[in-house]
């Protein structure tokens, strides 16, 4: 599901190469094979689904309390058959960073039952 500080003053060509061998690593080399402008901050969506309503509402207002994230739902998509919450952080899409909230998410969401259901971003173009 982030994104990229190590990577400025880097060609395209030489940043695509430096992400780790992860998901995270993957992700962020399309993103940089569509020509994205990882020095400016968007807001990055991470996904996180539960088996119960209940569960999802704790993880919701456990992250509320958090500053700088806003967290939507849980809502149930009938193609999910399961209820997902979205925790939206305006950030520079950095492979550090981008792990390392989620890997914090994924830690709570799994005190509530639930798991990382990834993340994404839209890209912005140089």
């Amino acid at each position: 599901m982030g994104l990229f500080g190590f990577i400025f003053g880097c060609s395209k060509q030489d940043a695509a190469t430096t992400f780790p061998s992860d998901e995270n690593g993957d992700i962020l080399r399309q993103m940089a094979a569509q020509g994205d402008d990882f020095s400016k901050p968007r807001d990055i969506n991470f996904s996180f689904v539960f088996p119960t309503e209940s569960d999802g509402k704790a993880f919701v207002e456990q992250v509320r309390a958090m500053p700088g994230l806003k967290v939507e739902g849980p809502t149930f998509p009938d193609e999910l058959k399961k209820w997902d919450t979205t925790v939206t952080k305006n950030m520079l899409p950095t492979h550090q960073d981008i792990t390392a909230l989620e890997q914090s998410l994924s830690r709570i969401a799994e005190s509530h039952s639930g798991k990382a259901d990834g993340w994404g971003c839209f890209v912005v173009k140089k």
